[in-house]
């Protein structure tokens, strides 16, 4: 399957949340969802020699690598370290509307040179062989975005970009939180209908509010040619994944139930112990597996108060489990 087909549905790339640790965890709900990683700087990478920041297992493929930064030349030195680390898709944040972004003049404030991003795409393009992505906004702060988004990919398409995700808000630099800016801009899904409809020939995702596979395969039907899904992935994961490949995809063989995900995880979670990793640090991206289901809370709550202790294994997963289906159980009716 070519990363164009993997990109119907996809899981937004989430600084703190999407680490290599949570892509393992979602590959084994979904064989076939496009994953990304959290947002790595150019910087880090060219400057600070920080190789460990795209650290991944094969198993997590199809997996993207988005980075961050706003010179050119440094941007396509990353793509191509993150080329030969395996990632045969580089996406460059044009959306990030957080305060570090904007003191490193990158993310949502690219979309306000378009002209540099012209110029940073065409040479991350030349630098390797992979596939070079954009995730943008409609338009930032007093920008109109019937204006200025068709400009915007006019001038993506020009520097050879094929694939878009537009996350259909508006991003506020100044006077929204970086929370705020993901839930207060109105969504304008028509506007990015309208993009796909100027724009044929580029591959157009859509992010933003999806919170639900029926939402996203309504989407998809109404032209669009991918859904990314950002905070519902990654709060329930089960409910957004498990199903996805049928969904989705077609594929009838179907996705893991949470508690066969759990076992998959067993054995990467014994090898990444035995490396020094902390149980939690894996953990804290299941506590949402259960969730809307009997056992969800006692699954967080023993994860959450023993994951952390010093030494703790899989022993904590077993214990969760058994709450889980102990919950699941229903209580026998007393005689009257």
């Amino acid at each position: 399957m070519q990363l164009t087909q993997h990109a119907r549905l996809s899981v937004a790339p989430m600084m703190d949340w999407t680490d290599r640790h949570c892509r393992f965890f979602h590959r084994l709900l979904s064989r076939h969802t496009l994953l990304y990683t959290e947002m790595v700087t150019a910087p880090a990478l060219v400057r600070g020699g920080a190789l460990h920041l795209l650290r991944h297992d094969p198993a997590e493929q199809p997996v993207a690598l988005q980075l961050g930064g706003s010179d050119a030349d440094e941007l396509a030195q990353a793509a191509a370290l993150g080329w030969q680390a395996g990632y045969r898709e580089i996406n460059l944040n044009c959306g990030c509307p957080s305060d570090r972004v904007q003191s490193g003049s990158f993310g949502a404030v690219l979309m306000e040179h378009p002209a540099l991003v012209g110029d940073i795409c065409a040479a991350m393009i030349a630098a390797s062989p992979a596939e070079v992505t954009v995730k943008c906004r409609i338009g930032v702060d007093a920008q109109v975005p019937e204006e200025i988004l068709p400009a915007f990919l006019e001038t993506l398409s020009q520097a050879g970009v094929r694939r878009v995700i537009i996350h259909a808000r508006k991003a506020w630099l100044q006077g929204l939180s970086p929370k705020d800016n993901r839930e207060i801009p109105p969504l304008d899904y028509p506007l990015v209908l309208a993009m796909k409809a100027a724009f044929p020939q580029m591959h157009i995702s859509i992010n933003g509010g999806v919170t639900s596979l029926a939402q996203a395969a309504g989407l998809l039907d109404e032209g669009l040619d991918g859904v990314m899904i950002g905070r519902a992935a990654y709060q329930r994961p089960a409910d957004l994944l498990q199903d996805a490949d049928r969904i989705v995809f077609g594929d009838m063989s179907g996705g893991r139930d949470p508690f066969e995900a759990v076992q998959a995880m067993r054995p990467y979670i014994l090898r990444e112990l035995s490396e020094g990793v902390r149980l939690a640090s894996i953990t804290r991206h299941m506590l949402g597996l259960f969730a809307g289901k009997p056992g969800a809370r006692v699954w967080r709550r023993i994860l959450s108060e023993n994951a952390h202790r010093a030494g703790a294994g899989t022993e904590v997963l077993d214990m969760a489990l058994d709450a889980v289906n102990a919950a699941a159980v229903p209580e026998p009716q007393q005689q009257s």
